[in-house]
């Protein structure tokens, strides 16, 4: 099993009340998430950001949330995984929640080439 190494997907920004997919399991290529980096943008508010691994055809909630974490104003959060989060079931999906104020989202791991 080959995999293709290192950042997931280019940063992206997450506004203020949304939920954005992150990275989506495509044609049943194992996806391996082994950090995920959340920073806040906010100058002088605290943000939450809310991050759900999602199965093909659920969607985000109390079932599948894996982290909820306060963001001090400018600050950023690297969440290093011990063992990666196994995405594997295509459509599978991570996702972001950002409250209060914009969160950018970086996440780095392996895919199977």
């Amino acid at each position: 099993m080959a995999l293709s190494r290192g950042q997931l997907r280019e940063v992206i920004p997450v506004a203020a009340s949304a939920t954005v997919g992150i990275v989506t399991v495509a044609s049943s290529k194992k996806v391996y998430v082994k950090n995920i980096s959340l920073h806040n943008t906010g100058a002088a508010t605290t943000a939450n950001a809310v991050v759900y691994f999602i199965p093909n055809g659920d969607s985000a909630g109390v079932a599948n949330q894996m982290f909820d974490i306060d963001l001090s104003a400018k600050e950023t959060v690297s969440l290093d995984l011990n063992y990666p989060f196994v995405m594997d079931t295509t459509g599978d999906v991570l996702t972001v929640k950002a409250v209060v104020t914009q969160v950018n989202v970086m996440v780095t791991g392996d895919v199977e080439s």
